[in-house]
C-alpha cells in the first residue's frame, strides 16, 4: 500500500513534464495551462481510480491514455479553439476530430528539446529560464523549485506566470531552430543546464533528495542534446563531461549532518566510479573540431580532481587550465581557484602575492582563501581574514564551516 502512495508522486516526476511539453507543443504557449491542467487532472484522476480499484497493469500506459483522451474532448468541446490548431493534429477526413496524440519516446524527446530551446529565450531572464525548465521541463513543484531558489511559493508563482506571459507577448515558437538557430540559441541553452546544474551541485537547501535532482534533470537534459544530430556538438559533450565530474564526487562532498566537507578532506571510496569513466568518454567525444568553450576547460578541471593523487603534476596541469579559462571568461570564483591551484604549485607565500592583486572584497570566499594562504605564514593575519570572512558569510553552513577555521587556528595558537 506504501508503495502505491509513493507511485504517484515518482510518475508525477518522471511522466507529467513528458506528457505536458507533448500537449504545449501541440497547443502552444499561448495555451500552455491547458496542457498543465490536463496532465493534473489526469494524475487526479490517477490518485482517485487507483486508490479505489487498485493500480493498473501498465501505470504508464494508463496515464497517457487518461491525458491523450482528455486533450481530445477537450478539443471537441472547445470549437475556437480547435479551430486553432485543428488543422496541425487532425486527419485529412473534412469535419474529423480524429486527433492523434504522439506520446512515443521518439517524439516526447523531440517536443522536450524543442522545449528547451523555446524555454532559453533571451526574452526572459535566466532566473525565469531555469524556473520554467524546472516546471515544464523536469517536472517540479511550485514547492520544490521556491526551495531552490530559496524563495516562497508566492515568488515563483509570479516569475513563472511573467515568463509565460512575455514568451507569449513574444510570439515564441515551440520549435527546433534551423542550423543556423541553434547556433545561436545553443550557448543561451547551455548556460541555463549549466547554472541548473550548479543550483543543485553548490545549493544552499540542505534537502539532499531535490539538490540531487535538480542535478540529475540538468544531465538528463543535457543528454538529450547529445542524442540530436543538430545538437550534439563538442561544447554539449564537455558539459555533460563536466556534468559527470562532478556529480561523481557528490556523496563525498557533505558529511552525514549535511555540513559540507573539503576536497582534500573527501572520502575518495565514496567517489562514483563509473561516472568518472562516463565523464571521460564524454570529454574525449568533445575533443573535435576547432572551437573549444568553457565548459572545455572546466570539465578537464574537474577531471583532474577525479584523479586521488595530490601531485605536483596534477597541480600544475589544473593551474594552467585555470589561466586558459580566465583568458576566455574571467569569473571571481575562477580566480580564486585558480589562486588554490597556484598555492599547490609555488607555495602559499607566493599565492599570497597572487590572491591580493585580485582585491575581491567583500567576497568571503576571498577573505577565506586569505585566510587559507596565511595560516602556517602568518597566523595573525589569517585569523583577522576569517573573522572578516564570518562578518559577510550570510548563510548558517558557510558561518559554521568558518568559525571552525577559526577554532583550528586558535588551537594551534594555544
Amino acid at each position: 500500500m506504501q508503495k502505491d502512495k509513493e507511485l504517484i508522486p515518482h510518475l508525477f516526476r518522471t511522466e507529467y513534464s513528458k506528457i505536458t511539453t507533448v500537449l504545449a507543443r501541440l497547443f502552444g504557449f499561448e495555451h500552455m495551462e491547458i496542457a498543465e491542467d490536463i496532465v493534473s487532472d489526469a494524475f487526479m484522476i490517477a490518485a482517485e481510480t487507483w486508490g479505489q480499484k487498485g493500480l493498473p497493469d501498465n501505470p504508464v500506459a494508463w496515464l497517457y491514455t487518461v491525458s491523450k483522451n482528455k486533450a481530445k474532448d477537450y478539443l471537441r468541446r472547445n470549437q475556437l479553439f480547435s479551430e486553432k490548431i485543428v488543422s496541425v493534429v487532425q486527419n485529412n477526413t473534412p469535419g474529423s476530430y480524429e486527433i492523434e496524440i504522439d506520446l512515443s519516446g521518439k517524439n516526447i524527446n523531440d517536443s522536450q528539446l524543442q522545449m528547451m530551446f523555446a524555454i532559453c529565450h533571451p526574452v526572459i531572464s535566466v532566473e525565469a529560464q531555469i524556473g520554467l525548465s524546472l516546471r515544464i521541463l523536469c517536472g517540479f513543484g511550485i514547492e520544490e523549485i521556491a526551495d531552490a531558489f530559496l524563495t516562497n511559493k508566492e515568488t515563483i508563482n509570479k516569475r513563472l506566470f511573467r515568463a509565460k506571459e512575455k514568451l507569449r507577448d513574444a510570439k515564441v515558437k515551440i520549435e527546433l531552430p534551423g542550423k543556423e538557430g541553434i547556433s545561436n540559441r545553443l550557448s543561451v541553452v547551455l548556460t541555463t543546464l549549466y547554472l541548473l546544474f550548479n543550483e543543485g551541485y553548490y545549493s544552499l537547501s540542505k534537502n539532499i533528495i531535490l539538490r540531487k535532482g535538480l542535478c540529475v534533470e540538468a544531465m538528463r537534459l543535457t543528454y538529450l542534446l547529445t542524442e540530436n544530430e543538430l545538437t550534439n556538438r563538442p561544447e554539449v559533450n564537455a558539459l555533460l563531461s563536466l556534468m559527470c565530474f562532478h556529480s561523481s564526487r557528490f556523496e563525498a562532498r557533505t558529511s552525514r549532518g549535511g555540513e559540507p566537507v573539503l576536497y582534500e578532506e573527501q572520502d575518495t571510496t565514496l567517489w562514483d566510479r563509473e561516472l568518472i569513466l562516463r565523464g571521460q568518454h564524454y570529454l574525449n567525444l568533445a575533443s573535435t573540431g576547432n572551437n573549444i568553450s568553457k565548459y572545455h576547460f572546466e570539465a578537464a578541471i574537474a577531471y583532474w580532481h577525479t584523479i586521488k593523487k595530490d601531485t605536483s603534476k596534477k597541480w600544475d596541469n589544473v593551474l594552467q587550465l585555470y589561466n586558459q579559462l580566465l583568458m576566455i571568461e574571467y569569473s571571481p570564483a575562477a580566480a580564486l581557484n585558480r589562486t588554490y591551484a597556484y598555492a599547490k604549485v609555488y607555495g602559499k607565500e607566493a599565492a599570497i602575492t597572487e590572491a591580493e592583486k585580485l582585491n575581491l572584497s567583500p567576497n568571503y570566499l576571498y577573505y577565506c582563501l586569505l585566510g587559507y594562504l596565511y595560516t602556517s605564514v602568518d597566523n595573525n593575519i589569517a585569523l583577522t581574514n576569517f573573522e572578516t570572512a564570518l562578518k559577510l558569510a550570510k548563510t548558517p553552513t558557510d558561518k559554521t564551516q568558518i568559525k571552525q577555521y577559526i577554532r583550528e587556528l586558535n588551537d594551534q595558537s594555544s
